[in-house]
């Protein structure tokens, strides 16, 4: 069972920077570039993995065709869990587009649980607001388990 948040009363956004790369997930934005940093620092944390294009494609995502040929296939997507075990393409959806074109069945991805994301939210606002959704999040599910386990 994943674990409830304490909330870090000193949490601190890493400072965005002009021409940072951010991406917005409904009310939570993460910054990209420092993730994409974080990750190429810490190689030993993040092994990417095979995914399916079909997994992680979503054909209602705005594409800027301009950039579809640029995109490089061997350059992991990345994952993140966004509720318990639930992850969203955050970043490469130029790569899952072009290869989802090209009837690519799979694609490299790195797969970034809640607590390794979760630093790279661009305001204090939006980490608060991202430790009470997971926490709603669990708790629905111990609800779910309380209530499957007695019937």
């Amino acid at each position: 069972m994943k674990k409830i948040f304490k909330p870090d009363r000193n949490f601190k956004p890493f400072p965005t920077e002009e021409g940072d790369e951010l991406f917005p997930n409904g009310i939570f934005v993460f910054n990209i570039s420092r993730m994409l940093e974080y990750i190429g620092d810490n190689p030993g944390l993040f092994t990417p993995e095979s995914v399916s294009v079909e997994e992680v494609y979503s054909p209602h995502h705005q594409i800027n065709e301009a950039h579809l040929d640029n995109a490089d296939l061997s350059v992991p997507v990345i994952l993140a869990e966004i509720a318990p075990d639930r992850y969203n393409l955050i970043d490469g959806h130029h790569r899952v587009e072009k290869a989802f074109r090209q009837n690519i069945e799979r694609i490299k991805a790195f797969r970034l649980k809640s607590q390794q994301h979760i630093k790279f939210l661009e305001s204090k606002e939006a980490y608060e607001k991202y430790v009470d959704y997971w926490n709603g999040k669990i708790k629905e599910m111990q609800k779910l388990k309380i209530g499957r386990d007695i019937s």
